[in-house]
């Protein structure tokens, strides 16, 4: 039995007609367009050459002694649900070919028909064919991408994490993810899309903070023509696009209040209007949200509404901070490690022993991200095959004295704190400052203070990589429990210790 080489510039044609003329004409015919083409006399010889060769499309006649063209179509759909079936039909069997059509038949056409009508018929199913196993290879290597176990860490904590997002992964229950930045927080919820039945629908990411609020309401329901100056035309929102897959809605809790209503209705419903319609959508979308504060933290500081909250919080994936997992610090380094040399032709490359331990010893305030950025930096900077400590950033090496990002001077009047007052303002915020990851972002920025005598918004912002928004409510809160005073107005205002202007 001849089989077919792989084409994938043209397609792989089967032809099946008990009409030996036809064969020859459709063979002669395909071949000329480059195709490559297999013929049989009938449907079991059919299938049997279906079985054993990589088609791109079956043309195949209605009418056959023995097996006709609407059981090969079963058979085929059967052996391979994705392969194009079309149907040669003579118009007294017109209604067996919509019927065919109905069962899954990508088109037919009536006897006699005009060559080009076939030729172009063909390709068409050709192109569909080879456009879906496309699609289909590219969700499988997204899907072993984010598989449970390509996700570095065997730490128990995160073992606990993989035991509760496989249970999840095949439902439809809404997901929140919660986790200090940079601890992978969007890593879980693709794993969780890809890992469930959803895998080859659209997964929608969005992250709540980067957007002002008219406009992340725009994004997540869409807008009409008009809605709004520059709305120029008609625009589907995440939730649309999400339709049968997943809508990641990242840092969730810088939504506004306003905004928080209508995503609630939402979220109950699966029902909205775009911005200016009337037009009420419905949709099936599955809803993982992900936030690096403490949301019950921030329901009963009045920011975040509660009804909201127990809707998202229907299963609630903790992600432990890389300090509290030590024991995945090697194998992250390492992953890394291997990522950058393929990227950089640097196949040799090592990482020495000591550097390892400079590592352990780190407490990896960004989390993963901040120990990949390390890596990459590593493997640019290493003038030699193995990565020493000098290969490292300085605070990574000296973690209890590691230098603050750069600033700007402080302002006038404002001075560096003496150790004594460091460590006194230090137990101070110790016993005013709620426990969680806000209060370990606040003493950082506390840090910065002691060390350069002020800090921005945009400087909190950047050196706990939250959004100026987020950054801006975690120094008020600070301002008001008398840790801070805030100096100056608007985007030039500075803050400063509350003890040295007492």
């Amino acid at each position: 039995m001849k089989c077919l080489r792989e084409c994938r510039d043209m397609g792989n044609v089967l032809i099946i007609d008990d009409e030996k003329n036809y064969l020859i004409i459709l063979e002669d015919l395909l071949s000329e367009e480059g195709h490559h083409v297999l013929t049989a006399e009938n449907g079991r010889e059919g299938l049997e050459l279906a079985r054993h060769n990589d088609l791109d499309v079956v043309v195949t006649d209605m009418k056959m002694p023995g097996m006709d063209g609407m059981e090969v179509l079963e058979q085929i759909r059967t052996l391979n649900a994705d392969l194009p079936v079309i149907m040669m039909t003579a118009f007294g069997t017109v209604e067996k070919a919509v019927e065919a059509m109905k069962k899954g038949a990508f088109h037919y056409i009536l006897k006699p028909f005009e060559n080009e009508e076939l030729k172009v018929l063909v390709q068409k199913a050709v192109e569909h064919h080879q456009l879906v196993r496309q699609n289909r290879r590219m969700s499988e290597i997204l899907a072993g991408q984010y598989h449970f176990d390509n996700i570095v860490g065997k730490s128990g904590p995160m073992e606990q994490v993989y035991a509760l997002i496989r249970k999840v992964a095949p439902t439809k229950a809404t997901v929140l993810i919660t986790g200090e930045s940079g601890t992978g927080k969007e890593l879980i919820a693709r794993a969780i899309h890809f890992n469930s039945p959803r895998k080859n629908a659209p997964f929608i990411s969005v992250n709540c903070g980067a957007l002002p609020e008219n406009l992340l309401e725009s994004e997540l329901f869409g807008h009409e023509r008009g809605a709004f100056t520059g709305a120029i035309g008609l625009r589907k929102g995440r939730f649309e696009l999400a339709h049968g897959g997943t809508l990641f809605l990242d840092e969730i809790s810088e939504m506004s209040p306003p905004l928080q209503v209508k995503l609630l209705r939402a979220l109950q419903e699966m029902r909205f209007e775009r911005v200016g319609g009337t037009e009420t959508l419905h949709v099936d979308v599955r809803v993982v949200a992900a936030s690096n504060r403490n949301l019950k933290e921030e329901v009963a500081a009045g920011r975040f509404r509660s009804d909201l909250f127990f809707r998202l919080n229907v299963v609630h994936v903790q992600l432990p901070p890389l300090r509290e997992r030590p024991s995945d610090i090697p194998l992250l380094a390492h992953h890394f490690l291997k990522k950058f040399r393929e990227q950089t032709s640097r196949e040799d490359l090592r990482l020495r022993a000591d550097t390892l331990r400079a590592l352990l010893n780190y407490s990896w305030p960004g989390n993963v991200r901040e120990l990949e950025n390390v890596m990459e930096r590593a493997v640019i900077l290493c003038p030699d095959r193995e990565i020493t400590p000098e290969d490292l950033p300085p605070e990574v090496l000296r973690p209890a004295t590691a230098p603050s990002p750069t600033f700007l001077e402080p302002p006038m009047g404002a001075h560096r704190a003496s150790p004594s007052q460091g460590s006194s303002e230090r137990r101070e915020a110790d016993r005013l400052l709620a426990p969680g990851p806000q209060r370990v972002r606040q003493l950082r920025a506390l840090d910065l203070v002691q060390s350069q005598g002020y800090i921005t918004n945009r400087d909190y912002a950047r050196l706990n990589e939250v959004s100026e928004r987020q950054a801006l409510r975690e120094l008020t809160d600070m301002v008001d429990r008398g840790l801070l005073m805030r100096m100056g107005k608007g985007r030039s205002c500075q803050y400063v210790s509350a003890r040295e202007l007492s």
